[in-house]
């Protein structure tokens, strides 16, 4: 359990790395864009996220 966790983090560090290699400046822009939207805003984002991650989660297991 805990080594499928550890690579699961793994995969998504490698992800975030891909995207800030591939595309350095749309994700700036995107990070500027998200630095004007408000808490709540995010949080919600945050919300549907998880909620969407969750769900993939189940079909693929």
């Amino acid at each position: 359990m805990h080594h499928e966790f550890a690579a699961a983090v793994c995969l998504v560090v490698v992800f975030e790395g891909l995207f800030l290699f591939a595309a350095p400046h749309a994700w700036q822009r995107m990070a500027e864009q998200m630095r004007q939207l408000e808490p709540r805003q995010l949080r919600i984002i945050g919300g549907v996220m998880i909620g969407i991650g969750l769900l993939a989660l189940k079909l693929v297991s």
